[in-house]
């Protein structure tokens, strides 16, 4: 598993981004996929998780109604679509793959990690 994240950038609050995390070595289409997140000076926190059939979902309270991860069944891609995003989103986002199918809000529960991207919401 080589994951890679991308669709950062900067947006104003109250708009949208779509974030995409791609295995390079498309190993992980049997894999729990997650989404965390890091702002300046805070701990890794977790943001949104989705098992390896796409069929169970898990969101932070936080995003919870705003954020939507997705998958393509078979396929080594998992997307964080966020909407009505608030300057306190800003982060660096990172995707994960957790070590078996189901997926978790444990951060100990991934195994391989991306390079992270950087969201940016200005007021």
């Amino acid at each position: 598993v080589q994951l890679q994240a991308s669709g950062g950038g900067l947006v104003q609050a109250g708009g949208s981004l779509k974030l995409s995390c791609v295995d390079s070595r498309r190993t992980s289409s049997n894999n729990g996929m997650g989404w965390f997140r890091q702002a300046p000076g805070k701990e890794r926190e977790f943001v949104a998780a989705i098992d390896w059939r796409g069929g169970s979902t898990s969101y932070a309270d936080s995003v919870d109604g705003r954020f939507a991860i997705s998958r393509e069944y078979g396929k080594s891609t998992v997307y964080l679509q966020m909407n009505s995003l608030a300057p306190e989103d800003t982060a660096v986002y990172y995707c994960a793959a957790a070590r078996t199918s189901a997926a978790s809000k444990d951060a100990t529960w991934y195994r391989y990690w991306g390079q992270g991207t950087q969201v940016t919401v200005s007021s």
